[in-house]
């Protein structure tokens, strides 16, 4: 009998949030899921021994707010850094990572957002772990500076920074690869106000993406997901590229 795998912790920021596509294939491969959300009261743990590694989500707030729960999350993001834990921060979750590195999270001076499917190149480091897709959604008016010792793993038109690595098991995406078709429908019917804003794209736009698009980003999300769950623990060498598929 194969020993039980520790939970991997996920942090969302709305009261009805869920991790999507990102939890599902997490419980496929045997994982359960410890979901916290701080800005209703609940704790972060102290250490992450007790967990295979942990995944900040995204929300409409700024990771420059001065709310408490946000300043905590930017603070707690030490702890694994620190211990070398598996990391992963998606969009508000990237923005809170490049932060508690020291890097600036802006908008753009025009306004543009990124709201919809827009195209993405990796770099020849990103190139170097696994196969990415050519086309992501994006959901935010705010992007991230590299930060110090980061390493860029892709970059886009209207934000450069879309992906980066900072030692060997921290990442951030600033694009999401957890959403569903109900999540996109969710996001979409609530959202639409923000159709009006530049740069973003029509409804119809963004169910046409998905169709097209979407089996790249799920494809990526299995090898990403091989790949950041399979970091060794503790005092780890540098991070070996695997093979494109």
């Amino acid at each position: 009998m194969s020993p039980e795998k520790p939970p991997v912790l996920i942090v969302l920021h709305q009261e009805h949030s869920t991790p999507g596509r990102v939890g599902l294939r997490l419980r496929e491969r045997g994982y359960e899921l410890d979901i916290r959300r701080p800005r209703f009261g609940d704790a972060l743990p102290a250490t992450l021994d007790n967990h295979a590694g942990a995944i900040v989500f995204g929300g409409p707030m700024s990771s420059n707010d001065d709310e408490d729960y946000i300043r905590r999350e930017i603070d707690w993001m030490a702890v694994a850094l620190d211990e070398q834990a598996p990391l992963l921060g998606i969009c508000l979750g990237a923005q809170m990572l490049a932060r508690q590195l020291g890097a600036r999270v802006a908008p753009r001076e025009d306004g543009l957002v990124e709201i919809g499917y827009y195209p993405l190149r990796a770099t020849a480091a990103g190139q170097g772990l696994c196969a990415w897709p050519e086309t992501v959604y994006q959901w935010h008016g705010e992007g991230f500076d590299l930060p110090a010792g980061g390493e860029l793993l892709a970059e886009g038109d209207l934000y450069r920074n879309q992906a980066f690595r900072y030692g060997p098991s921290a990442f951030a995406f600033q694009f999401h690869i957890e959403l569903t078709l109900a999540m996109m429908h969710r996001w979409t019917t609530h959202g639409e106000d923000r159709f009006v804003l530049p740069g973003a794209q029509p409804r119809e736009r963004h169910m046409e993406g998905r169709a097209v698009y979407d089996a790249q980003t799920s494809h990526f999300l299995d090898g990403f997901l091989d790949l950041w769950l399979g970091l060794p623990r503790g005092d780890r060498a540098t991070l070996e590229p695997v093979a494109s598929a």
